[in-house]
């Protein structure tokens, strides 16, 4: 088994303050703040390879999430990587169409064989917005009917709904309603009053998986009420698979919004969907045109050669089933881990195999922050960086061993947690707190001046 081998952050714990002073909130991204991790023990992070990744105090960690679960093939993928190289040589951003927006456009297409049409962008906000304002003009309505699942967009028009919604005005977010995923009763209800442009859901989660025939009846849900459906693929694509959820389940979208996987952590996004609906952002139509997507930066030549790249391994080789291999044994051990140790209704790892979470419960059996930073605070000690167990297709044999040997170190603090009802003793610092919240308390910074960076003991 192994033993604690994670111990010194104090180079991390510096720069990380020194981010928070010149970055709102030390990150780039919500999900990557310290507040997501236990009190200094945010790892600032200086390189990775494969599915290994280390700080800038030398910490060595098998990594999970993966990017926000962006990378699929491995950090430092060479055959990614060198098709980037290649194509930067020769510039990267022209003032005409390139052709590798060409290439990138017939692979997208070929392999979303739904799809008629793409355009590229950046970030996968853009691409979703502009799948709503799309509906929106095809349709003439403004209604927006939105899954119960956690995130769409930044934009205004999906993040006045969650608990981070200062600044956004309420107009912005009157036409959005929520239905229930599996629900096609919860669906109807929205669709029937006849204002709604467009239906905005992911195909599946990673713990959530479409009862027999729901995608088949939002579909036809979608068609009877002429309401454009749109698929989310930001995770499922080149996660489920290289075509998507929909290649999976066999239910086609009128449109799908694509990111994360489809660069292996490079920026690239797509927008695709029928010709008939796509042109009106284009030339050919006499309909008033849509300002669908016109982005600087969609078109530069680095996030479409990734994707060239990506793509060109999909069709070579089978990430997927290496990323649901090394998923389903991990899962294995650490469950297994958790039975042997009376804890299975207390630890669990649950979901997808290429999209795995751990649920973490106190002694009531409830989702528990707390809990979840004690489990993360022994993984870390042990070499282990994750707020989940999204897998990669470069996670071996040897990764695994090593987490399923960590997790099960850590359920000894845990039991001990459990047994005492608290983790009072046992976490060092406050718990983590969730990413989109109304405000920064519990884990505002002012309060971190009783918090003392720590040597984690061996």
């Amino acid at each position: 088994m192994t033993t604690a081998r994670v111990g010194v952050f104090d180079r991390s714990n510096a720069l990380q303050d020194e981010l928070h002073r010149l970055i709102p909130g030390g990150a780039h991204t919500y999900a990557r703040g310290s507040d997501q991790y236990p009190d200094a023990m945010a790892p600032v992070l200086s390189r990775g390879r494969g599915a290994r990744v280390w700080d800038v105090d030398g910490n060595e960690y098998v990594e999970y999430g993966m990017g926000l679960r962006s990378v699929t093939l491995g950090h430092a993928f060479a055959p990614v990587d060198d098709a980037v190289r290649a194509a930067i040589a020769d510039g990267v951003n022209f003032s005409r169409p390139t052709q590798l927006e060409f290439d990138a456009a017939r692979d997208f297409l070929d392999l979303v064989p739904g799809a008629d049409m793409v355009k590229f962008a950046k970030n996968g906000s853009d691409v979703t917005t502009a799948a709503v304002r799309l509906a929106r003009a095809v349709t003439g309505r403004l209604g927006v009917a939105v899954a119960d699942q956690p995130f769409f967009s930044v934009d205004d028009w999906f993040i006045g709904t969650t608990d981070m919604a200062a600044g956004i005005p309420a107009a912005a977010t009157n036409p959005i309603r929520r239905f229930r995923y599996n629900d096609l009763h919860s669906l109807e209800e929205i669709l029937v009053d006849g204002d709604t442009a467009c239906v905005f859901l992911e195909a599946a989660t990673g713990q959530a998986e479409p009862i027999p025939g729901f995608l088949e009846g939002v579909r036809e849900l979608c068609t009877r009420h002429e309401v454009l459906l749109v698929f989310d693929e930001m995770i499922t694509g080149f996660r489920w698979s290289e075509h998507g959820a929909q290649g999976v389940y066999g239910v086609t979208p009128d449109l799908s919004t694509w990111g994360k996987g489809m660069g292996n952590g490079y920026a690239v996004a797509a927008l695709a969907g029928r010709r008939e609906f796509m042109e009106l952002g284009g030339l050919n139509t006499d309909r008033e045109r849509v300002f669908l997507l016109s982005t600087t930066q969609g078109p530069e030549r680095v996030g479409l050669a990734a994707f060239r790249a990506v793509a060109a391994v999909y069709r070579a080789s089978d990430p997927v089933g290496a990323m649901e291999s090394a998923g389903r044994a991990l899962a294995d051990g650490v469950n297994s881990a958790a039975r042997a140790a009376g804890l299975a209704d207390h630890v669990q790892v649950i979901g997808r195999p290429s999209c795995l979470v751990f649920a973490t419960r106190n002694a009531d059996g409830v989702p528990s922050q707390a809990f979840r930073t004690l489990f993360l605070q022994e993984l870390i000690a042990r070499g282990v960086l994750g707020q989940s167990f999204v897998t990669s297709a470069a996670h071996d044999s040897e990764d695994i061993e090593l987490t399923i040997d960590a997790a099960t170190a850590a359920l000894g603090p845990y039991g001990d947690a459990l047994a005492a009802r608290s983790v009072e003793g046992l976490l060092r610092g406050r718990p983590v707190a969730p990413a989109i919240r109304r405000h920064a308390s519990p884990r505002r910074l002012k309060e971190d001046s009783h918090v003392t960076h720590q040597r984690v003991p061996h």
